[in-house]
């Protein structure tokens, strides 16, 4: 067959790169429709595959030299490295590169596109901010948990909740003993500070 004969056509380390290229893009993809079609930006789909990563992740994409806000270890930051990283990899391994070489410019073109993504919604979820959105109207509505709520006011983490017809992406904190993972629903049960939530579990 046609596919298994261009299989084996390729070099050992272009069949790596396929085999992260590949899944990933088909993440992307999911990602992107499950957006478009309103549904939460990592969809339930791409939950699945979330749970295992690191429930604490934002642990880890906590502000990086100083740059506040700027989130690039999420889920979609991962998925879109994966996605560079395994393309540019084909390419250049397919075009004669050394492999050394080729690794290193795929990863450093997939941390690119991890900063600039995170860059870019770090724009994004400033321009909502600082537009007419108010968020004591989310107090009582339901939402979803997207970086884990440490216990007790211990730190922040992020839900993702819709309101005012806009489907936004708030720090969020709780007064619970446990944390709330990554996946939970949530209620606003309140602010702290001006923009805040307060949640606890449903």
């Amino acid at each position: 067959m046609f596919i298994i004969d261009w299989w084996n056509s390729l070099s050992l380390a272009s069949q790596i790169f396929s085999c992260i290229a590949f899944p990933s893009t088909l993440l992307l993809i999911i990602q992107t429709v499950s957006m478009l079609m309103g549904f939460d930006s990592d969809g339930d789909v791409t939950d699945g595959a979330e749970v295992d990563l690191d429930p604490d992740i934002d642990d880890v994409s906590a502000d990086i030299n100083g740059l506040d806000g700027l989130r690039i270890f999420t889920v979609r930051g991962i998925v879109a490295f994966l996605v560079v990283f395994g393309w540019v990899g084909i390419v250049l391994d397919s075009s004669g590169v050394a492999l050394s070489i080729t690794a290193l410019i795929a990863a450093a073109s997939g941390f690119l596109i991890m900063f600039l993504l995170a860059y870019l919604l770090r724009a994004v979820m400033k321009l909502r901010s600082d537009g007419n959105i108010d968020n004591r109207n989310a107090v009582g509505r339901s939402g979803k948990v997207y970086l884990t709520v440490p216990p007790k006011r211990s730190g922040e983490g992020k839900i993702q909740i819709l309101f005012q017809s806009t489907y936004s992406e708030i720090s969020a904190v709780t007064d619970e003993e446990e944390p709330i993972t990554t996946g939970a629903e949530v209620i606003v049960t309140g602010l702290s500070g001006e923009t805040t939530l307060v949640v606890k579990r449903k």
